[in-house]
C-alpha cells in the first residue's frame, strides 16, 4: 500500500446540521450518518463533518480551540465556465466569498469561497492538468 495517499479527511464544525443543509445545497448526498458525524463518498477517499468539540476529544485533546482556514481544500474543473458556476451556486448556498474567479500567476483560473464554518474551497480550472469526466485529475507526468 503506498504512503502517499488520504482516504478521510475530517471537518470540525459548530453545526453539523447547518454543514449538511449547506453541502446539500451544492448536491452533496451523505454516505453514513452516525451521531455527531456524517460522511460523504468521494472517489475512492471520504469527507466527514464532525462537532468541532466531539473531534477534539476524539484527537484527544478535549476543550482544545480548533481552528479553520489553515488549509484549502480544491477541486478543479475542466474549464473557467464551470469554475464560475460552481463558485455562484456556492455562494447561492450561503458561502463567504473570499476571491472571485480569475486569471491567476501560474496560468490558470481560480477563486476561493469559505463554507459556514470557515473551511476554505478553491475551484479552480488548471489548463496543465486534465480533469476526467468522474472528477478525479490527472497530473501528467515530468517530461
Amino acid at each position: 500500500m503506498t504512503p502517499q495517499r488520504v482516504s478521510l479527511i475530517t471537518l470540525g464544525v459548530e453545526d453539523l446540521d447547518r454543514a449538511k443543509a449547506f453541502y446539500a445545497a451544492l448536491g452533496w448526498t451523505p454516505v453514513e450518518e452516525q451521531p455527531g458525524v456524517v460522511f460523504y463518498r468521494m472517489h475512492g477517499m471520504a469527507l466527514g463533518f464532525f462537532g468541532k468539540g466531539p473531534l477534539a476529544e476524539d484527537q484527544g485533546r478535549p476543550g482544545a480551540a480548533l481552528g479553520t482556514g489553515a488549509m484549502t481544500l480544491a477541486q478543479n474543473f475542466p474549464d473557467r465556465e464551470s469554475v464560475d458556476a460552481a463558485y455562484a451556486a456556492a455562494l447561492k448556498a450561503g458561502a463567504t466569498a473570499l476571491k472571485q474567479p480569475q486569471e491567476v500567476f501560474w496560468g490558470g483560473y481560480s477563486g476561493y469561497y469559505a463554507d459556514p464554518d470557515g473551511h476554505v474551497w478553491e475551484l479552480a480550472h488548471n489548463p496543465f492538468w486534465t480533469v476526467n469526466a468522474d472528477g478525479t485529475l490527472t497530473i501528467p507526468d515530468p517530461e
